[in-house]
């Protein structure tokens, strides 16, 4: 590896002076195999790049969102000289607030192989491999980390969080716990364990931490709406009044006053008598929402029908018996709020039946396949891939899934909803794969969307227009594949199932080839955990007051019914179905 001066393209400074003589000293002790000297000097050398004017500029850029101007300054910089890991390091962040995770994580590892000890690049690097669903990868991150400063709040912190993505809840609870001995005026603490706390079913301790952290910031919107999301929780009027107090304090931050808004909504219309206000409140909290993220609805209507085109009769006949023939997924699809969780529940009752979570690893997949073939994008590069590439992915999707199984029960749930996107690569890479699609009525399923924050994704969410196209696309395409594939895809209606739950259940359980058992009728006893926002609904035994709860808003529904019957959509998605 050459190393190179700083060129006219790099301001000397004493800071950059004294980092380039210790870069050099780690390429020297590198050389000679000293790995520990290497790092050491690379230490140096960061410390000596603080006074660096071109990596203070380039740092000032990225904390104000200048991320173009950023990453123009260090790729200067690392043209100059490629061995500046504080450059790499700030380049890896640039790419991973771009959304270029991939990127960032090359950028992170040569950092790392060029400074092992570069605890704040290694942090980065766990965070990353988070971001990236690869949770293992970022516990073996972390617990390097925790060797060397075992007490760090931050790294018990995302410990806590991995574990939890890896469905040990247990260890997770423990180890908020003890972080919050240390340090009980932690609010992020607090609702970090109360989210474990929900998952597993234990209410009242989870309204506790709950209670802790907004008693110790009261402007923390995200731990008032959590209490909201509990759905059978109900707000007193002296929490609707701090609220109140909270959510028009000029200094509150963005985050914090649309979860205030989302968390009134709820209070609101729990109470009764303030339908309007409480839309009003769901209204300015989504439309905060819609702001941050950049939903395009005609991407996903391109997407439906590229998908059409793609996966015909003929195409799937050609590729009939290929991919993992292995039977043990069992795929829940659909729009989010429409029943899934419910449906999850009564087949995670069943003794042979494992409930993991809304798994991402399909999508991530799918992601992944749209940056393979520069020839070909995702869906259409399906087509390329023979017998045993389409093997491979189905045997990808095992292992990569193999983590969240905790049992030896033989099949197991996915209950990502958005995977309907996705029916066709299910289906060419795991063809013994069930698929369940749930199906509320479109205007109960939609509204329950459009009032309901999530904590990532669901972007088509926040706009009542935007919502009506959403559920014309996925109805348009589930029409699709029932055309082509009849008997692939098990549709069951919210509404038949809570009016009408045995006979539903029993067509469920024969769809999935398993033996009826009493157990999945008493779901509401099953203890496992469940991580969305019907956890404690499910807990509970069926109830029909949710059936027509949208009605109390119709009034001011008008853009998602008109969107759900808009003619010029019906043009494009003719198959589509509402109801």
């Amino acid at each position: 590896m050459s190393f190179t001066q700083p060129g006219p393209s790099v301001p000397l400074s004493l800071g950059n002076v004294e980092a380039a003589a210790w870069r050099r000293s780690a390429q020297l002790l590198r050389q000679t195999g000293d790995l520990d000297g290497a790092d050491a000097a690379q230490q140096s050398a960061l410390r000596a790049s603080t006074s660096d004017p071109v990596l203070v500029g380039a740092a000032i850029a990225l904390r104000d969102g200048r991320l173009a101007e950023a990453e123009r300054v260090l790729r200067a910089r690392l043209k100059a000289i490629p061995t500046d890991v504080a450059a790499i390091r700030m380049l890896a962040e640039v790419a991973a607030q771009l959304g270029r995770y991939d990127d960032s994580v090359l950028l992170l590892e040569r950092v790392l192989e060029l400074s092992p000890g570069f605890e704040a690049a290694r942090y980065h690097y766990a965070l990353v491999l988070q971001r990236l669903n690869r949770s293992s990868a970022a516990l073996a991150e972390i617990e390097l980390l925790l060797r060397n400063s075992p007490q760090d709040p931050r790294y018990r912190l995302l410990k806590a969080s991995v574990l939890v993505r890896l469905g040990e809840y247990v260890p997770a609870i423990v180890l908020y716990e003890a972080l919050l001995v240390d340090q009980p005026a932690f609010a992020l603490g607090w609702m970090s364990l109360g989210h474990v706390l929900k998952t597993v079913g234990r209410a009242s301790d989870c309204i506790t931490a709950y209670r802790r952290a907004v008693s110790i910031a009261p402007q923390l919107g995200e731990a008032w709406w959590s209490l909201a999301n509990l759905k059978t929780f109900r707000f007193s009027d002296d929490d609707i009044a701090l609220m109140r107090r909270e959510i028009v304090r000029e200094e509150l931050r963005e985050d914090d006053r649309l979860h205030l808004n989302f968390a009134l909504g709820k209070a609101l219309e729990d109470a009764g008598g303030a339908d309007e206000l409480a839309f009003e409140h769901y209204s300015r909290g989504a439309a905060i929402r819609s702001t941050q993220l950049a939903y395009d609805p005609e991407h996903t209507t391109r997407s439906c029908e590229r998908a059409k085109a793609l996966f015909s009769g003929t195409f799937l006949d050609e590729r009939k018996g290929r991919g993992c023939r292995a039977v043990d997924p069992i795929f829940i699809v659909g729009l989010p709020r429409a029943g899934s969780t419910l449906v999850e529940q009564i087949l995670a009752s069943h003794p042979l039946v494992e409930g993991t979570m809304e798994l991402p690893d399909i999508m991530a997949m799918a992601h992944r396949l749209e940056g393979m073939n520069r020839s070909a994008a995702y869906p259409e590069v399906l087509a390329g891939l023979d017998e045993d590439g389409l093997r491979a992915l189905g045997e990808e999707y095992l292992a990569r899934t193999r983590v969240q199984r905790k049992s030896c029960k033989p099949l197991f749930i996915d209950k990502m909803p958005n995977n309907w996107l996705h029916i066709g690569l299910i289906h060419l890479i795991l063809p013994n794969a069930k698929i369940i699609d749930v199906r509320r009525h479109p205007m109960a399923c939609c509204f329950a969307n459009f009032k309901q924050h999530f904590a990532r994704g669901q972007a088509f969410s926040y706009s009542l227009d935007h919502l009506g196209r959403y559920y014309r696309d996925y109805a348009a395409l589930m029409a699709h594949f029932d055309r082509v594939l009849p008997d692939l895809v098990h549709r069951i209606g919210y509404e038949e199932l809570i009016t009408d739950t045995e006979p539903q259940v029993r067509k469920l359980l024969t769809y999935c080839g398993l033996p009826f058992d009493p157990a999945c009728l008493n779901f509401h006893r099953t203890n496992r955990a469940v991580r969305t926002a019907s956890a404690e609904q499910v807990r509970q035994p069926i109830y029909r007051s949710s059936l027509d709860q949208w009605r109390r808003f119709e009034r001011w529904l008008g853009p998602l019914a008109d969107a759900l019957h808009d003619p010029t959509l019906v043009s494009r998605s003719s198959d589509a179905t509402f109801s």
